[in-house]
């Protein structure tokens, strides 16, 4: 079983209200070989939200407490990231999850790469908080776009 991001099932739950349909995820969970998790909204943020950055490094950073996932206004909604990753973690070993595809940049769900903490559009090499979380613990974790060229 694939766990994959809501938004790339087409659910529309990122920050601003949105969706990131990806066919390939979409028929996935048609095809009931997919289960859809948002970890902010396990988190217990709503949609839509503020956008959030970490800022001081990326998810591993977050975890070991050296960074912080704070939003535009400069609130810090770390914990909340930090329940929404262990929430997620929860879901893919209960299910016993064998790939886990996340959307990538989100600071909970970035695989590869996640927005460098400034607002301004940059991104820098690094996981979001829920991606560090799951490859911790052993979880298979890649992109929309690793997607692509795996046959699943």
């Amino acid at each position: 079983m694939i766990l994959v991001s809501s938004c790339l099932a087409g659910l529309e739950v990122r920050y601003n209200g949105t969706h990131s349909l990806n066919n390939k995820v979409s028929r996935l969970v048609e095809e009931n070989k997919a289960v859809t998790v948002c970890p902010e909204l396990l988190g217990g943020f709503s949609t839509p939200r503020e956008p959030a950055e970490i800022i001081g490094g990326d998810g591993e950073d977050v975890l070991e407490g050296r960074a912080k996932v704070v939003e535009k206004s400069g609130e810090d909604v770390t914990d909340l990231y930090i329940k929404g990753a262990y929430a997620t973690l929860d879901k893919a070993v209960k299910m016993n999850a064998t790939t886990v595809v996340l959307k990538e940049n989100s600071p909970s769900c970035g695989s590869s790469t996640i927005y460098n903490g400034e607002f301004k559009g940059k991104k820098v090499v690094g996981n979001g908080v829920t991606s560090a979380l799951l490859k911790r613990n052993g979880f298979q974790v890649i992109s929309e776009k690793q997607l692509a060229t795996n046959n699943y």
